[in-house]
């Protein structure tokens, strides 16, 4: 099986770090134009120019900055092929700590900019009878952590969001799926990644006993995008080294040892 966008558009919001970054660096490396949507704080044209492709300035919780941004893909010729609505943000509190600025803030940016995203990619493909998006989720869309009300809620939401444009996208030949990661090496986790004892602790719960790379979400987000997927639609992968399938993980000491961020059988 070999996953080609030769000839083909795609947009990743967020795209400048992180799984954003990996997602896009995916589909480069697969033949696709990318163009990557962020906060000019985030140097979109920089980033994007690194992997051939072009940047925009966009903020997802602004409709008129999407439109402008999709207006540009779209005027440079061309059709619309893939959009991965990946931008988000976290800021942990308590549920009782969690002030109306931060609940707002993490919903606007969250699920109000995914569902601007999906709606302006859904108003080009659907006239083009086909395209795919992808949304970026969690593994947190399924369960309650602590000290994260806002982005649980928020990531929840966005599987309400997939379901239904599934549902209503698929008649005009147009998929949309979520890939849902756990805890991935980022710039939003590195301080989980800095803390060797919290890791050991988190990763005995990992069936594959260690924590996940944004290229390896890129990955799962490209299969998702291309025709290799061409059957599947209103559905989530899940990306978190099996986390989610497990109640209690299989590692421990009797069996095995905690070396370079991960367990290993001895």
């Amino acid at each position: 099986m070999k996953i080609d966008f030769t000839g083909k558009q795609a947009v990743v919001t967020g795209g400048a770090n992180g799984i954003g970054l990996a997602c896009a660096q995916a589909l480069a490396d697969s033949g696709a134009c990318v163009w990557i949507f962020d906060l000019p704080a985030e140097e979109p044209e920089k980033i994007a120019r690194t992997l051939g492709g072009r940047g925009l300035a966009v903020d997802v919780t602004d409709p008129e900055s999407l439109r402008s941004g999709f207006q540009q893909v779209i005027a440079s010729g061309g059709s619309l092929d893939v959009v991965v609505a990946n931008a988000g943000t976290v800021m942990p509190a308590k549920l009782l700590s969690t002030t109306d600025e931060a609940w707002e803030r993490t919903l606007k940016v969250n699920l109000t900019g995914a569902f601007l995203t999906v709606r302006e990619a859904a108003a080009v493909m659907t006239k083009q009878r086909r395209g795919s998006i992808v949304v970026t989720a969690s593994t947190n869309s399924f369960d309650g952590e602590g000290d994260l009300t806002a982005y649980n809620a928020s990531k929840a939401g966005l599987l309400g969001l997939v379901h239904t444009a599934a549902n209503e996208l698929g008649p005009y030949q147009v998929r949309i799926n979520a890939v849902c990661p756990g805890l991935i090496r980022t710039r939003l986790t590195q301080s989980h990644f800095s803390n060797p004892e919290l890791l050991k602790d988190y990763f005995r719960h990992i069936p594959l006993g260690r924590g996940g790379e944004p290229a390896e979400v890129g990955n799962a987000v490209a299969f998702l995008s291309s025709d290799a997927a061409s059957f599947i639609t209103g559905t989530t992968l899940v990306v978190d080294g099996g986390q989610m399938a497990t109640k209690f993980g299989p590692w421990d000491e009797g069996i095995a040892d905690f070396s370079r961020d991960q367990w290993v059988l001895r």
